[in-house]
């Protein structure tokens, strides 16, 4: 079973920044080709790394709010919070290796 959080914009402080797992955020959109290419990835890391670190997605179209915080310009971008600080970013879709590299990097 997927441990993904869907969040949205009014969630997302209880969900994300209050968390005391650290956080990798996908922001993303149904329309978003490469958004959808690492969905099944992060699927997968969301079991991997149960208890470690929750993954919550941001569907950029219903929470503008929240994007615009975050500066999301370009999508996927994935931002990973610690103690409700972004501690690292990543845009674009990646090969599952790298997403392994980044959380581990910095988690």
């Amino acid at each position: 079973m997927s441990n993904l959080v869907n969040t949205t914009d009014a969630d997302f402080k209880a969900d994300v920044l209050e968390s005391e797992t650290p956080v990798l955020v996908d922001f993303w959109a149904a329309w978003c080709g490469p958004c959808k290419a690492i969905a099944p990835v992060l699927e997968d890391l969301s079991r991997e790394y149960d208890g470690k670190v929750k993954i919550v997605k941001v569907d950029v179209t219903n929470c503008e709010e929240t994007a615009v915080n975050y500066n999301i310009r370009n999508i996927p971008a994935l931002l990973l919070f610690k103690d409700g600080e972004v501690v690292a970013q990543q845009v674009g879709a990646v090969p599952r290796s790298k997403l392994v590299s980044f959380i581990d990097e910095n988690v």
